[in-house]
């Protein structure tokens, strides 16, 4: 492998990781602040049909970002209803999101479009186009550092870099701020913070709000972004993805953004490599294409280390009285 294909397949790690890492810093704040989300999934698949369906009407990829994001945040919004108000089971509430995303998605789709449950192809204004950075075809021909820095730093859409950046901003807010501090005693002891006069439903809300924000983020990225158009459960379980890489990062937002990078990274080697030759042994293309999930569910199954979540997560916050 040449140091060319080498940097190919790195820039497809970034634009894979993408989602994931949005979708992990969003499944962050909210189970940071006590509240378990499995509906990433959902809420990743809603934007991504609002987000495309928008743009294709409107031919505006930052209007369909915005509904995007709008879309999110209503079922972040009935997560936190059925949790945090009513305090019902976190679980429960998810798998409610995720399926009620993969139904409506295609419903409306075919409804509005006609098209079999997916949306028209997006073109020039309904896409995210990449972004060349300062100087990057200029330094392009230098050895070794200009491929790295005109074809991996460079060429990505706007999202991307967004995305990369919510990491040193995830780890200001939480560890660095006065509300970050609140938020994760939340999820450890939800009532000392009572006890200080904060409000425990208020900081529940407002992760789980930042968590849509996010989601709505990763959604519009894959059907704007990374493709174009939306086509039936096109997340293809990232949201699960994303919750193991953030229980392999143990719940802290630099690790997060490795892990995302090592599952991006098993899925460019997969679309880059079909069959692989080592030693005379074909590995097939379908092994390679289920190695993020076999890394999920070893992740789960607990071979990376105990991983301790907030002692208070999963738990409805009740007031004494």
């Amino acid at each position: 492998m040449d140091f060319l294909t080498i940097i190919q397949v790195l820039d497809s790690t970034v634009r894979l990781a993408t989602p994931l890492l949005l979708a992990c810093l969003a499944g962050l704040y909210s189970e940071r602040a006590g509240i378990f989300d499995i509906g990433l999934e959902g809420k990743m698949l809603m934007a991504a049909f609002f987000s495309a369906a928008v743009a294709a009407v409107t031919g505006s990829v930052w209007l369909g970002l915005l509904a995007g994001v709008a879309s999110s945040l209503v079922l972040a919004a009935l997560h936190g209803l059925a949790s945090i108000t009513f305090r019902g089971n976190q679980l429960i509430s998810g798998v409610a999101i995720n399926f009620l995303a993969a139904g409506m998605t295609v419903l409306i789709a075919q409804d509005w479009f006609k098209q079999g449950g997916r949306t028209p192809s997006l073109m020039g204004g309904g896409r995210f186009e990449p972004i060349t950075l300062p100087f990057a075809d200029a330094l392009s021909g230098i050895p070794f550092l200009g491929p790295i820095y005109s074809e991996l730093l460079s060429g990505h859409s706007i999202l991307v870099y967004i995305a990369f950046l919510a990491v040193p901003a995830t780890w200001w807010v939480l560890f660095q701020t006065r509300f970050g501090l609140r938020l994760r005693a939340v999820g450890e002891n939800p009532a000392a913070v009572d006890t200080a006069g904060v409000s425990v439903v208020g900081l529940r809300y407002a992760a789980v709000m930042i968590c849509g924000v996010l989601c709505g983020i990763a959604g519009a990225y894959l059907a704007t972004a990374l493709q174009a158009g939306f086509v039936k459960d096109m997340t293809a379980g990232r949201g699960f993805i994303a919750l193991a890489a953030l229980i392999f990062a143990k719940w802290r937002p630099w690790q997060a953004m490795g892990a995302c990078l090592l599952f991006g990274l098993l899925q460019a080697i997969a679309l880059r490599f079909q069959n692989i030759d080592l030693g005379g042994v074909v590995i097939p293309v379908q092994v390679m294409d289920a190695l993020p999930y076999v890394l999920t569910v070893v992740i789960l199954a607990g071979f990376v280390g105990k991983a301790i979540p907030p002692r208070a997560g999963g738990e409805p916050y009740v007031k004494e009285r």
